[in-house]
Order: C-alpha cells, then sequence, then structure tokens
C-alpha cells in the first residue's frame, strides 16, 4: 500500500485539470502475475489515514484469448478490464495527481487476492492495523454508490460411503448420491431465483468423487458451495462459521465446513462521506444513487471492523464471464468524480 501525508501544494502536480486519464484502451488485461501490489507504507503510519482507495489486481480464470486484450467500439473487453483493472489504473493515476495537493493523508491500496477471500492482502493489512476514515472499493459499480452488499460463504460438503461393485450397488452405500440428494435439499431450501431478487441464494460450484472406476460404487463424495445472504437472513448473518456449518449440515444431512465467511457489508447511507462521493457522480454527468450489490468484495473487512466502505467504480458487464468488458465512456467520469471527492472533504 502507498500512502502519503498532507503535503502544500507546492509539490503538486502543476499539470491541473488538463491532464488527461490513463489511457484504458491500455490497460493490461493480463492476468495475476501481470503486475504486483505495491505492498510499501511509504508516508503515513497506520490508522492515520483519512480515505483509502482500494483496488485488487488479481482476476479469475479465463479463456487463452480474454488474456489479449481488444477494443470494440466503447469498449474494452478482456479479463479483469471490468473487475478491476481499469479501475485500478483511474485510482493509481488521481491518487499520484491529488494526494499531494490534500492536507490530510490518503492511501492507494493495491492487493492480488481479493478474488480468493482477501485474507491475504486487505484483511492482513487491516489486522496490521490499517485503518481509514472512509474506504473506497473501485470495484465496478456504473458510478453508482455500492453502500450494502451481501455476505458470503464457501462450503465444502462431505459424505462417506460404502464401495461395492457396481453389478452389486445393493450391497454399497453410493456416496455421490448422498451429496446430491443433500445438495438438492439445499437448494429446494434456498432455490435460484428466475430473476434478481435480493435474497440467500447457493452457487454448486462442483460435485466430486475420488472414484475413478465406472464399475465401482463411490464411497466418497462432496461438493463445493458458494452461498451469498443478505443481513435479514438470520440463517447466516450474524452467526459463526461452526453455527452456520451445522445449520447446513442438518439441511442437507452431510458434514458441512466453512472454509471461508464474510458477512454483509453496510456504510451509513447519510453519512458526509457517501453524501460527497455522490455528488461528485452527478457532478461527473451520473445520478449518483445509491446501490445495493449482489456479490461481495473487500469492504466486507472494513465494514467488519466499524469502517465505512463502500464501491465506487466504472462501468461495464460480463465479469467473471466470457464477454467482460470495461465501458471505456465511463473512464473518464469515473477520475473526474474521485478527484471532486477527495477534494471536497
Amino acid at each position: 500500500m502507498r500512502g502519503t501525508r498532507g503535503r502544500s501544494a507546492e509539490g503538486a502536480d502543476a499539470r491541473g485539470p488538463a491532464a488527461q486519464e490513463p489511457d484504458a484502451r491500455g490497460a493490461d488485461a493480463r492476468g495475476p502475475g501481470a503486475r504486483e501490489a505495491d505492498a510499501r507504507e511509504a508516508g503515513a503510519p497506520p490508522g492515520e489515514f483519512r480515505v483509502i482507495l482500494n483496488a485488487h489486481l488479481d482476476v479469475v480464470p479465463g479463456a487463452p484469448e480474454q488474456f489479449v486484450p481488444r477494443i470494440e467500439g466503447d469498449r474494452l473487453y478482456g479479463r479483469g478490464a471490468h473487475d478491476m483493472k481499469v479501475a485500478a489504473l483511474v485510482m493509481a493515476h488521481v491518487f499520484r495527481e491529488v494526494a499531494p495537493q490534500l492536507g490530510f493523508p490518503v492511501a492507494l491500496q493495491l492487493v492480488t487476492d481479493e478474488e480468493v477471500g482477501g485474507a491475504d492482502g486487505t484483511a492482513h493489512q487491516i489486522a496490521q492495523g490499517v485503518r481509514a476514515g472512509f474506504v473506497v472499493i473501485g470495484e465496478q459499480s456504473g458510478l453508482r454508490v455500492v453502500n450494502e452488499s451481501r455476505g458470503l460463504a464457501h462450503v465444502r460438503l462431505a459424505a462417506k460411503g460404502r464401495a461395492a461393485h457396481a453389478a452389486y450397488p445393493w450391497l454399497g452405500d453410493n456416496a455421490l448420491l448422498r451429496v446430491t440428494e443433500g445438495v438438492g435439499r439445499l437448494l429446494a431450501r434456498y432455490p435460484v431465483p428466475p430473476a434478481e431478487a435480493w435474497r440467500t441464494t447457493v452457487n454448486v460450484a462442483r460435485i466430486d468423487t475420488p472414484n475413478r472406476a465406472v464399475n465401482q460404487v463411490p464411497d466418497e463424495a462432496g461438493a463445493w458451495l458458494d452461498v451469498r445472504f443478505p443481513a435479514e437472513d438470520g440463517d447466516f448473518a450474524g452467526r459463526s462459521a461452526a453455527e452456520i456449518a451445522a445449520h447446513l449440515g442438518e439441511v442437507t444431512g452431510l458434514e458441512a465446513t466453512v472454509e471461508a465467511l464474510g458477512h454483509p457489508h453496510h456504510a451509513d447511507p447519510g453519512s458526509r462521506e457517501v453524501g460527497l462521493l455522490r455528488a461528485a457522480a452527478r457532478e461527473a454527468g451520473f445520478a449518483g444513487e445509491l446501490l445495493a450489490k449482489h456479490g461481495a468484495a473487500d469492504g466486507r473487512h472494513y465494514s467488519a471492523r466499524g469502517v465505512d466502505a463502500v464501491i465506487f467504480g466504472p462501468g461495464g458487464d460480463g465479469q467473471h464471464g466470457p464477454r467482460e468488458y470495461a465501458d471505456l465512456t465511463t473512464v473518464a467520469p469515473y477520475g473526474r468524480a474521485l478527484r471532486s471527492f477527495l477534494r471536497a472533504l
């Protein structure tokens, strides 16, 4: 993380309003190894930041062609273009330009493990004492201010059975069938909604077995789940990993292990910082409305420590999908909004 104390305008970037946004058409979409986060704290010890600008540089897997960025009209296609390297680039540019002009310390926090939970990036730095009065997470939002998001639980289900010859299945106990039946009970409890809905959802990411013989009844099997839940769902919100595992075990009839848990994130919609950020979005030509977001982000780690954090990023669509893209028409307005917000504090 790179930080700076407030300094006089003598050391500021003299380019002023004419300084342009970095050209997002050259944004790096190559993947997690393309750039390393700058983890140095330069100028401000933990706990002294007025604002932290947070972005992640890691991406989820994709097809090889997605790591070759291309432009079609006003869209930059590529893995990580929308989620979220374009925003990281703009944040870094704004930080470099504006931070020396401010009368308070701000920080740029770039991490490389958000997509796998953030334990060794944002969460680790928070555990080491890094704090701020307010945090802006540059995840995609179309210049809307996301002050609420669902929590998440990454869960493993496991079943043991009894192996047997496939010609005599009644002599065995098929663990794979036990898992599929348990997953079915869970999805009956938390069905996939037919359209967008603010409620608990379960994604079955994988069902597997170590069995390698087609003529053998599997004696072990498991499932890998991603559960997202709003603050209103008492089955998950406010409960410990052990309590959630016990609940899921009761529903599925299987052994459940919660591998990662992040509770719902919330920031005060009436705070001065949220108001200034919304005003900056409007000044940049967008509505600046509040938004509740289904996906989680590293802001939840700050929210859990009582630090207000919001998601505020440029536009685009298709994150984690085959046609992920960043909307290049939102890049310059996003940079202007960040500048206006920081200077208005």
